[in-house]
Order: structure tokens, then sequence, then C-alpha cells
């Protein structure tokens, strides 16, 4: 059964204890080892995100086990800056990196508070196995990585926040912006790097869990299709042989 809009909706309200896992997304976390509290790395809100994107590469052929989203299960990944670095969903088949994804979430009430601390640690994910691949650390077809980012919908992170000047002009594109919209050009710019090959940016809320997309080139729709991309890519190579 294909990865459905409403199954997107289902993980985004599981997330915020809004609802209980579905019947499909539940039996995926059982089948890749998510089933137990706390077993994702970014925690267990995060659960219900990794089997939705699990889904993509079980209904594909990959092996549950080439499907790693528990620590026991090995999700560091080699550096160039550091030895490696743990993230949070990673798919593999033999010698080559399939997918690796980072779940991330950013809330209030002081959304400034770990603002810069969120750009900084996708920013040195993405950098690091990046500048691994060009080392030759990494065999197979070139890593695939992912980036899924959930932002609390709240007056907090929407009301434009005001900069303070330095001893350097900010980029106008900066000014009048809330935390919602610095990070959406953030998430632009990772793509348009290259540093992450797609990334889906939501805002969400406890008290409204439906998922609101901001950018359409960081929605769902964008983000499943690169997915599916990057699938049919490696089906055409021949990935998975054990199909």
């Amino acid at each position: 059964m294909a990865v459905t809009r409403e199954d997107f909706e289902d993980a985004v309200a599981a997330y915020w204890g809004a609802r209980k896992s579905q019947g499909e997304l539940s039996r995926i976390k059982d089948a890749v080892g998510a089933g137990t509290a706390g077993s994702v790395r970014s925690g267990k809100h995060f659960d219900d995100i990794a089997a939705l994107l699990a889904k993509f590469f079980l209904e594909a052929g990959y092996a549950p086990e080439e499907i790693r989203v528990t620590r026991g299960q090995g999700l560091e990944l080699p550096g160039y800056y550091r030895p490696q670095k743990q993230w949070d969903l990673v798919v593999s088949h033999g010698n080559t990196l399939v997918a690796a994804f980072e779940l991330k979430a950013l809330g209030g009430p002081s959304f400034g508070n770990n603002y810069n601390n969120r750009v900084e640690e996708a920013l040195g994910s993405a950098v690091d196995l990046r500048r691994a691949v060009l080392a030759d650390l990494y065999s197979g077809e070139k890593p695939w990585l992912g980036y899924f980012f959930i932002m609390q919908d709240a007056p907090g992170s929407s009301r434009p926040v005001r900069l303070m000047e330095g001893a350097s002009p900010v980029e106008d594109i900066w000014r009048g912006r809330s935390y919602q919209a610095r990070f959406a050009l953030f998430c632009e710019r990772l793509v348009a790097e290259g540093l992450y090959d797609a990334v889906c940016y939501i805002t969400s809320s406890a008290e409204n869990p439906k998922p609101i997309e901001l950018v359409e080139s960081l929605d769902w729709k964008h983000f499943s299709a690169a997915i599916s991309a990057r699938i049919t890519y490696l089906k055409e190579l021949g990935l998975p042989s054990h199909r």
C-alpha cells in the first residue's frame, strides 16, 4: 500500500499525542523495530514519522533490517570533521547509503533559544557527511539526505522577530521575518545548495495538529516525490538486489 497524505497527517497528529498510531504505521513500527518507547533517535514523539518514512522503503522491497530507526541498530554514519554522527533514520543496502534522515522540531515558548541550535545542527550534519563523501568515505551510490522539520505553530513563532544590528549589515531578506518564515528560507537554501536532497518543513501544534505547509517546494507532496524518485533511481540500477 502506497504512502498516502492520510498517513502523513496521522503521523503528525501522533507526534503531538493527538492520535494513537494507526494500524498501518503500527505494523511498520513493529517491522523495523520502532515499536518500543523511546527507540527512535529523536525520541518517541518521532516514532510515527520514522515509520511513515520507513514505509516508502519497505514497500520498495528493502529488508526491515536495512531500515535502521533504533540506537541498537546502528544509526551512526562516518563524518569528515568528526568520526561519526548519529542520524535519526538510516536506510542502507550493501555498500550504498540509500537514505539518511534528520527528524527535528522546534517548540516554544522561547523559540529564540533553540532556533540557532537547530540551524547549526542541520548545517553541521549535512556538511560533515557531504565532505566525507568527497573524501571517499562512502562507496556505492552517492548518499541521499532528507530533512523533516516540525515548527510549533504559536504566536512566538509566527510574529516578526526584531534583528539586532551588528558590525555588518544583515541581508535584507531576513528583515521582518518570523521564526517560521526564517526557517522556511533556511530550508529552501539547504536544498538549493545541495546540502539536503529534500526537505519537508511544516508548522503544527497540539491544539491543531493538521500540518501547515508554508512553502510549496518544502511540502509533503514534494518531499514524498523526492523519496520516491530516489527509490526509482536505485531500482533502475538494480537496488535492492534481493527483490
